[in-house]
């Protein structure tokens, strides 16, 4: 099966070949200052306990960290948005090891700061056959310590591009979560973190499957 490092790097070098300067220069300060002064021991740690949250999913429901933990271990992924091809990339990726996750009793959630009716259409898009949820206001990545406060410099961009982060996630704050993945035994423990403040890079599956297998 193709891993999903290649596929992320082919989307970043299209990103090198055809986005304007002006754009490049801004996107990519933006992510080296970040990637510079983030400090990873503020965020959630393996070995500690998950803390509980109720979001919302796609079709409107409540879900609990109670409820999910309720039927086994507990893998979460945070996605930036569904205007961010990384993050496409990555859910489409964790997509086809899904029967391998249930088949080890592992239940695999999405999380991001967008709405229920864009996170629908993300489902769907990318046929997705897990749950997503919504953390309005980046209010469960901000506890978890996860949070990327993007800088003004940005909202141009985004602008030019037609992502309106404003209606898709139903506040003006223009934060994103870290594409964080978090592994999380049936008693709520963290037993592994992929946090990593680069958007370009993210999990294999195939390493999360390394993970599970060492529960």
């Amino acid at each position: 099966m193709t891993t999903l490092a290649p596929q992320l790097s082919t989307v970043l070098e299209n990103f090198k070949k055809h986005a304007p300067a002006p754009v490049q220069h801004s996107i990519n300060k933006a992510k080296t200052d970040f990637v510079a002064s983030y400090d990873p021991n503020a965020a959630i740690q393996v070995g500690e306990d998950l803390p509980d949250f109720r979001l919302i999913n796609a079709v409107g429901k409540e879900i609990t960290s109670t409820e999910l933990l309720a039927q086994g271990a507990l893998l979460i992924t945070f996605y930036r948005g569904d205007w961010c091809p990384f993050c496409n990339l990555a859910l489409r990726a964790m997509q086809k090891h899904l029967d391998d996750f249930r088949a080890k009793g592992v239940t695999l959630v999405a999380i991001t700061p967008e709405l229920p009716d864009t996170t629908l259409s993300t489902t769907e898009k990318n046929e997705l056959k897990f749950t997503v949820l919504s953390d309005v206001g980046n209010k469960y990545a901000r506890q978890l310590g996860i949070l990327f406060q993007q800088p003004e410099t940005l909202r141009p961009v985004f602008e030019q591009f037609g992502h309106d982060l404003k209606s898709r996630n139903g506040d003006d704050s223009f934060a994103v979560p870290i594409p964080a993945t978090i592994l999380v035994d049936q008693k709520g423990i963290v037993r592994n973190t992929f946090i990593e403040p680069d958007y370009t890079k993210r999990l294999e599956p195939s390493e999360a499957l390394k993970w599970i297998d060492a529960l």
